[in-house]
C-alpha cells in the first residue's frame, strides 16, 4: 500500500480540509455508527482512521477507541485535534493487536484501494482481532460490478454489496444490515454492519 500512502500524504492537507471533521459527515452515516456503538464493548479500533474525526467521535461517546493509519500528517492532525485519544502508525493489513481482543472495528472506506485479489487480507485481520460477537462496519463505494475507478486521490474499487457479503461471510461474519446511499453530489456509497460469529460456519 506504499503508493496509496504516498498519494494521501501528498494531499493530506486538502483531504483534512474537506473530510476531516464530523461536521462534514452525513447524518445517516452518523446514525449508522451510533447504532454500531450500541452493539460493541470496548476496546474498538478505527482501522485506517485518516484525520481521526471518527476516532475522536467514538471516544467522546465513551468508548475506548484507538485509531491507526499510515499517513504521518493524518496522525499529527488527529493527535493535535483529539488530545487524550490514542493514534498509532499502523496498517490494516497487519494490525498490531492480539487475537480476539477487540469489541468493534470501524473500517470507514479504508479498504477501497485494495485490489480485489487482496481485499481479503484486511478482512481476515478484522476477523482475527475481533472477539466472538464483535461488530465490524465496512464502508465502501457501491456499484453493479467490481470495477476500478479514478478516485480523487488514487485508484479505488466499486463493489456490489453481495460480493462483499460473500467475502465477509467466508471469514465468519454474519451480515446484520447493509446501507446504500446515493445522491447527485457523490458516487453511490455503502456500509455493511456485521458481527463475528462465535464459531465459523462451514
Amino acid at each position: 500500500m506504499t503508493e496509496v500512502t504516498d498519494a494521501y500524504a501528498r494531499r493530506a492537507a486538502e483531504y483534512i480540509g474537506k473530510l476531516g471533521s464530523m461536521t462534514q459527515v452525513h447524518a445517516s452515516d452518523r446514525q449508522l455508527i451510533d447504532n454500531w456503538t450500541e452493539m460493541v464493548d470496548a476496546p474498538v479500533l478505527d482501522a485506517g482512521c485518516g484525520p481521526g474525526h471518527w476516532t475522536g467521535y467514538l471516544a467522546a461517546r465513551g468508548l475506548d477507541a484507538r485509531g491507526i493509519d499510515l499517513v504521518p500528517d493524518f496522525l499529527a492532525h488527529a493527535r493535535a485535534t483529539h488530545p487524550g485519544v490514542r493514534f498509532d502508525t499502523g496498517s490494516i493489513d497487519r494490525i498490531e493487536q492480539p487475537d480476539g481482543s477487540l469489541g468493534g472495528v470501524l473500517s470507514w472506506f479504508s479498504t477501497i484501494h485494495h485490489h480485489p485479489s487482496r481485499i481479503g487480507v484486511p478482512i481476515r485481520e478484522f476477523a482475527r482481532v475481533l472477539r466472538p460477537g464483535g461488530a465490524l462496519v465496512l464502508g465502501f463505494f457501491e456499484g453493479p460490478s467490481i470495477e476500478r475507478f479514478d478516485h480523487a486521490v488514487t485508484s479505488a474499487y466499486r463493489w456490489p454489496a453481495p460480493a462483499l457479503h460473500l467475502l465477509l461471510e467466508a471469514e465468519g461474519f454474519e451480515i446484520i444490515e447493509t446501507h446504500l446511499r446515493s445522491g447527485r453530489d457523490h458516487r453511490p456509497l455503502g456500509a455493511i454492519l456485521c458481527r463475528l460469529l462465535s464459531e465459523q460456519v462451514d
